[in-house]
């Protein structure tokens, strides 16, 4: 009866003490909790949304493109939507455009030069935030690759070089003109890259060219494009 007794007090003992270990180990608040997830997701965004520059943008667009087959998106403007059909085989230009859609980049950004008869461009704005977006996805420049056999007809959509010192009229990746020009502007075939072309919506294209602006060719009044999504 002894030993008996003495066995269910070891136990009982016992099992307090597992149940007091237990009770001892610490539990993260939700504030930890929060910045923990917090850390893990820019540790993710770090591998998937790498800072790009230009030594590791054209590898990592050489890689992207292989993943990210889509070549068809639908620009909403306060003018309407078109539709963008872009090109495999400008594949860096294509995939830089895919890229930044799914960043979200474009939303927000200014048709910033239209010039009536001749086309329309777009991609940037002067808002703060426009500036803050960039720096998030990287500061890098595109090669020109016009040798593809497309020309600068009405409606194609191509690459304009960057304002910096650039004497191989490298592309700025963030902006983009479509041509408006009836009978297109084929003296700028080979210095730009046409990567895609407008197949349905033209007529909001020529809406846009048709607006009033300043010297500078900004439209007086500012027109945002609302969203860019991918379509099939």
């Amino acid at each position: 009866m002894r030993l008996l007794f003495l066995l269910s007090l070891s136990i009982l003992l016992f099992n307090c003490k597992n149940e007091k270990q237990k009770n001892n180990i610490p539990n993260t608040t939700p504030t930890q909790q929060k910045a923990e997830k917090k850390v893990e997701k820019q540790q993710k965004d770090t591998l998937e949304f790498p800072i790009l520059d230009d030594k590791n943008a054209m590898e990592f667009f050489l890689q992207y493109e292989k993943e990210h087959k889509e070549n068809k998106v639908r620009i909403t403007t306060d003018f309407g939507s078109f539709d963008v059909l872009l090109f495999n085989e400008t594949k860096f230009h294509r995939a830089n455009f895919i890229y930044l859609t799914k960043r979200r980049y474009f939303i927000d950004t200014q048709f910033y030069r239209v010039i009536d008869n001749f086309m329309v461009q777009a991609g940037s704005s002067d808002d703060r935030k426009i500036g803050r977006k960039r720096k998030a996805i990287g500061r890098y420049l595109l090669p020109v690759d016009g040798k593809r056999g497309f020309k600068h007809d009405r409606g194609v959509i191509s690459m304009p070089s960057s304002d910096i010192e650039n004497p191989h009229k490298l592309a700025s990746p963030y902006e983009f003109f479509i041509v408006q020009q009836k009978g297109g502007a084929h003296y700028l075939n080979g210095d730009y890259t046409v990567f895609g072309k407008v197949i349905k919506g033209m007529d909001v294209i020529d809406k846009i060219a048709a607006v009033d602006t300043d010297e500078a060719d900004w439209p007086l009044s500012n027109i945002y494009i609302r969203n860019v999504e991918i379509i099939n």
